[in-house]
């Protein structure tokens, strides 16, 4: 018997990638790292994107706006769900940033209650839900 215990699953909360620079770029990036600019090269990388991302909120304000999408973290819980079922509505996820359904969730309750999944960052479901919503999911 053990005496360590999980007291609950942690979440993530950023999502990795991948990104490919040339040679010249990376040398530059390791420049400001080295003269402690930066405390190293991701430092460097989520510092260019945020700077982005901020010269551009007006367009993606905007586009939300238009999209009509929520902006965020965005849970969708069993009892969400039974209560849409129970008014008979179809939920169309729409989110930036992270759409999680709950581990509760079953195929068929996410079946019966959603009708698309958009999301521009991240989506966290167990594996049976994503996969029964497989052909909704944009």
């Amino acid at each position: 018997m053990s005496n360590v215990r999980q007291l609950r699953e942690k979440t993530p909360d950023s999502e990795k990638i991948t990104i490919n620079l040339g040679y010249v770029d990376l040398g530059r990036i390791d420049l400001l790292v080295q003269e402690g600019f930066y405390s190293n090269r991701s430092d460097l990388i989520r510092t260019a994107i945020r700077n982005q991302l901020e010269s551009h909120v007006e367009v993606v304000s905007k586009s939300l706006e238009r999209h009509t999408m929520e902006l965020g973290l965005r849970d969708y819980s069993v009892a969400d769900l039974e209560a849409l079922k129970a008014a008979g509505e179809v939920l169309h996820v729409k989110v930036v940033g992270l759409a999680r359904i709950a581990s509760d969730v079953t195929p068929q309750l996410a079946l019966d209650t959603i009708g698309s999944i958009t999301v521009l960052g991240a989506l966290q479901a167990s594996a049976d839900v994503k996969k029964a919503l497989a052909d909704r999911i944009k």
